[in-house]
């Protein structure tokens, strides 16, 4: 009997607990032979077809894909030592074997002999787009290039995926190594209770409290840095905290060796590929075009946003003088947020904790999902879960999960009542688990096809938010609450695309264009009637009352420029890092950040370590040269949002468009296209800033 292969196998019923590091080397390792072999079939062809080169070769990394992505999941979320000695030990395979593939002259030329003997007239549009992407990313890998150069190319591809991958362990281990224990009621003066509470329970799971001895445990999760920066009367708390994020990525940890190898190497490459800079090269399939571009979109949003940014933080210095009786020529940065929030509260008697109650995460979730079944006509529904220690059956009818927190669902469509998406949610931080939220396809499904029946999805949902406190459920701050909605953009993105193809399917999208179906979805949580929908007070069931949501609504451009800023910094630090590359390699980086970023900024009494130390989006996920495709979509949603008001946020009519249009398109045709398609125009560039009162 032949053995399953629990990395590899095609399922929507992961078995989690049997995909061990050891398994993980065999089958990995097995799936790259059954690749390689399939590749050789293909460079054999002597007539070629669709069938027989692009579409094989579509399928010939299928369970590579499947394997590496659970594979690397399990790292994000269940860090180990075994688990990263594997990734460390098959991560040059598989890098090696993808630019082998991407470098292969005998593929290379099958495929560009097969797309000039296919009838154009005998493919669908998208197959006729897959062959021209494919063809292209060929050439951008550097199938054109001389073998030495080839050879060069994948080297450096394989060096870089080391290289980004130590900075995410670097980053999370400087994350874990740090914490701040007390026992002094005074030091936790001001946090709210929620915080409190968490701080607590924290401290007594790791043995440094006691029902009899209270104590309060800090760490550098951003769900217990927050509430001190944003509430902790006691200054010293406040910089104890500040001063904790600015170990990480230092001292053994130290990542800007890293950074500067990296940046290297990213330059080396896009040169080698005939790019004048890193930035053109992400940024070629863009609808940025190329890095010059992006750049310049940032330069104009902060020459706009500037003023409003210069006036907010002013006026901020001059509320801490008055409220301290002493001058300020400048902020702390550990102040910065405290003032903000006090500010907050006295301008419009609001404080955003006071929503916490309204949130519990079973019910936003519920509401949440009751939203877009209206709006898209699907139907959300939940599993039961079970997490089983290795070798323990599983009870019948329950879905495996990889940690006891994580909840798992099904989409099925309400119509054809076909099931669309499998997806599990994961929200609640701990130590082996990377920060941040993230969306991932774990395995790509696809329609219905002749007699080939619909392959559902299979994605992921993950965040680090406040935690249940005792037996109550977890208690979401706003912020919280569109993080989840943000993410639960990306997941319909990929749960409900009907491309057949997987390469041009759900979130494979241009790079700027993918934010938007999550950030358009940030929307919803500031509307009055989804707002009643999301919201149940944990005790009386009561939904948001009226008051509230004035209030709330109110305050949404407080502080929307210095938001806004400080979006932009990240992404002008990113551009100008990969843009100007020779301009800052081997330079501190905190010099480099201050020469990039001193008019994004107003001074402070203490600078602190440059957010690069720790900025896994471009070292370690996947956005490098492409942070800006932050604001890019979110100068797209804000727009498109503009239909929604227009015809009704819960209009089912404009759903369906939405889905139609955008979301089940993936990257089939250009996203500049699908835009037109929903809103029947060009972009309008200026809606963001009119949404953020800025202009």
């Amino acid at each position: 009997m032949q053995s399953r292969e629990e990395y590899l196998e095609e399922t929507t019923a992961i078995k989690w607990s049997e995909l061990t590091a050891q398994k993980a080397r065999d089958q990995i390792r097995d799936a790259i032979r059954q690749a390689k072999a399939s590749v050789e079939k293909i460079c054999s062809v002597k007539e070629p077809t669709y069938e027989n080169t692009y579409a094989a070769l579509e399928e010939s990394d299928a369970a590579l894909n499947r394997g590496w992505m659970r594979l690397t999941h399990l790292q994000s979320v269940m860090d180990s030592p075994k688990l990263r000695d594997v990734i460390a030990e098959l991560t040059p395979e598989v890098v090696e074997h993808s630019m082998d593939v991407l470098l292969n002259e005998p593929l290379y030329a099958t495929l560009k002999r097969a797309a000039k003997q296919i009838r154009p007239q005998d493919l669908s549009d998208v197959q006729r787009r897959f062959i021209s992407e494919t063809l292209i990313t060929f050439h951008e890998n550097g199938a054109d290039l001389s073998a030495r150069d080839r050879k060069r190319v994948s080297e450096i591809t394989t060096e870089l995926a080391r290289l980004c991958r130590e900075f995410g362990e670097r980053v999370l281990d400087s994350t874990n190594h740090w914490d701040y224990i007390t026992t002094d009621p005074e030091e936790v003066e001001g946090l709210p209770e929620s915080a409190l509470q968490a701080a607590q329970q924290d401290a007594h799971a790791k043995g440094y409290a006691s029902d009899q001895s209270p104590a309060w445990r800090f760490t550098l999760q951003f769900t217990s840095v927050q509430p001190v920066l944003s509430y902790a009367e006691n200054e010293g708390l406040r910089q104890r905290i500040w001063e904790g994020l600015q170990t990480r990525g230092t001292g053994q940890f130290d990542t800007e060796p890293l950074i500067h190898d990296i940046l290297r190497l990213r330059e080396q490459k896009a040169k080698l590929l005939g790019f004048a800079t890193f930035s053109d090269y992400a940024t070629a399939r863009r609808m940025a075009k190329n890095g010059n571009n992006a750049l310049a979109f940032i330069d104009r949003l902060h020459d706009e946003v500037k003023p409003a940014y210069t006036e907010e933080m002013e006026t901020l210095r001059h509320y801490a003088e008055q409220k301290t009786g002493r001058s300020i020529p400048t902020l702390n940065p550990w102040d910065v947020s405290f003032w903000k929030e006090k500010r907050r509260r006295e301008l419009y008697d609001f404080d955003a904790e006071q929503l916490r109650p309204y949130f519990p995460m079973p019910h936003v979730l519920r509401g949440m999902f009751s939203i877009y079944e209206e709006l898209y006509g699907i139907c959300i529904s939940e599993r039961a879960t079970y997490c089983p220690k290795q070798g323990e059956p599983m009870p019948n009818g329950k879905v495996e999960v990889w940690h006891p927190d994580v909840l798992c669902f099904e989409i099925h469509d309400a119509q054809s009542e076909e099931l669309l998406c499998v997806f599990y949610a994961d929200w609640y931080p701990r130590e082996t688990k990377r920060a941040g939220a993230w969306m991932e396809c774990l395995s790509c499904g696809g329609p219905t096809a002749g007699s080939k029946p619909r392959v559902p999805h299979v994605a992921l949902m993950c965040g680090n938010l406040s935690r249940p406190v005792g037996n109550r459920p977890a208690l979401l701050s706003h912020d919280e609450v569109e993080t989840i909605f943000h993410e639960f953009g990306h997941l319909l993105h990929q749960a409900l695309s009907d491309v057949p193809i997987h390469a041009l399917a759900g979130c494979n999208v241009a790079w700027d264009f993918v934010e938007l179906p999550s950030q358009i979805n940030e929307n919803w949580t500031w509307e009055p009637e989804a707002l009643k929908r999301i919201s149940a007070h944990v005790e009386t069931g009561e939904s948001l009352p009226d008051d509230i949501i004035r209030k709330m609504l109110a305050t949404r451009n407080y502080g929307a420029a210095s938001a806004f800023m400080r979006q932009l910094s990240f992404a002008k630090l990113d551009l100008e890092l990969h843009t100007h590359t020779a301009q800052y390699i081997n330079r501190p980086i905190e010099d480099v950040d201050h020469e990039v970023l001193t008019d994004y900024r107003v001074p402070l009494s203490r600078e602190g370590n440059t957010v690069l130390r720790a900025f896994t989006h471009i070292f370690d996920g996947g956005y490098e040269a492409g942070y800006y495709s932050y604001k890019w979509a979110e100068v797209l949603e804000a727009d498109a949002f503009s239909r929604f008001k227009a015809e009704g946020i819960f209009n089912p009519a404009t759903g369906r468009d939405f889905r139609r249009c955008i979301l089940s398109q993936g990257n089939s045709r250009p996203a500049a296209e699908l835009f037109r398609d929903f809103m029947h125009r060009d972009p309008d560039s200026s809606a963001l800033l009119r949404r953020c009162g800025i202009k």
